[in-house]
């Protein structure tokens, strides 16, 4: 019995360091018959590297009192005093709850939206009123967020926009939604849902196609009726794209868009309107508080963090899908 395990210990270690070399040839070959993709590849990954990891390392100026003379590595260390004065602050408090009830509310209004419409195109046989519903909502994406709010504006002007014509019109008076704080999130929202429903539903389309046809075959055969094969074939297909997507809308609950929220905002509705972005581009670049802007910035970043991993943990074993 000794001797036996003796020579299966050599013979079990002598054929491990086997597996390197093997990897290491499929590697070289693959390189050698997948160049050009390899060389594409390389583009993005070079992108990221000097644009998003590089740049990583100037968060340093969370945990120092920089200023632009001595430089991000000359400045003098304060360690979380950064952080203590951001927590201190009684904006703090508000700033976290408007970001998190905006991102939070255009997350759960818009997330259907686009699975909804993909489904219902997909039960369409008219393609030409296929393709005309596809380009009116998909081709507000394209509009820039400068147009949209300047639009916006127009449409809810209490003087010359149509809403505000209209309400004067039935006896309502002038009212001007926009200097209204209760009415912000819901402007945001439905300009939201306007520019990326058609775009998102492209993807659930695109999932869509793959879909076996005899899987519709069969549920037709069993007597299946429109909702239930939706409901049976479509969803269930649908349901790996759309926990991804969920996933990373989660990811960036707190990486809100600057640009719509500062557009709208004005003093009137500064009290639901200011939030993370908005505060770090007013306390970093025009104050020039530039460590309390990246103190900001990077707590947003690392809460960001949480909520991808805490989501895809959950996603992984309820549904069994996730980001890996």
């Amino acid at each position: 019995m000794t001797l036996s395990v003796e020579h299966d210990i050599p013979a079990a270690t002598a054929n491990a360091p086997s597996d390197a070399p093997r990897r290491s040839s499929r590697l070289v070959r693959s390189l050698r018959r997948y160049w050009q993709l390899y060389l594409l590849l390389l583009l993005p990954i070079i992108w990221f590297l000097v644009f998003r990891y590089i740049p990583m390392a100037n968060a340093v100026i969370a945990f120092k009192n920089y200023n632009p003379i001595d430089g991000v590595w000359g400045s003098p260390w304060v360690g979380f005093d950064n952080f203590a004065n951001l927590f201190r602050n009684p904006v703090f408090p508000r700033l976290v709850g408007n970001t998190f009830l905006l991102a939070a509310y255009t997350l759960i209004a818009s997330f259907p939206l686009p699975i909804i419409l993909a489904l219902a195109l997909n039960e369409v046989r008219l393609r030409f009123f296929t393709r005309t519903v596809q380009l009116v909502t998909y081709a507000p994406y394209f509009i820039s967020t400068v147009v949209v709010v300047s639009m916006t504006i127009l449409l809810l002007s209490p003087r010359v926009g149509l809403l505000g014509r209209t309400l004067s019109f039935f006896g309502a008076g002038q009212v001007d939604l926009l200097a209204d704080a209760d009415f912000f999130r819901h402007i945001y929202v439905a300009t939201d849902i306007w520019t990326t429903t058609g775009y998102s539903a492209v993807i659930y389309l695109a999932a869509l196609a793959s879909v076996d046809t005899s899987l519709y075959e069969a549920a037709k055969i069993d007597g299946a009726s429109r909702l239930q094969k939706i409901w049976n074939v479509d969803i269930p297909a649908l349901l790996p794209t759309a926990t991804i997507i969920l996933i990373l809308g989660v990811g960036n609950i707190m990486a809100i868009g600057f640009e719509k929220a500062f557009l709208l905002q004005n003093a009137l509705n500064l009290s639901t309107s200011e939030i993370i972005p908005t505060y770090v581009y007013k306390t970093g670049i025009l104050n020039a508080n530039f460590s309390l802007g990246a103190t900001i910035g990077l707590f947003n970043a690392v809460i960001s963090l949480v909520l991808l991993l805490v989501v895809n943990g959950v996603s992984k074993r309820v549904t069994g899908n996730g980001l890996w």
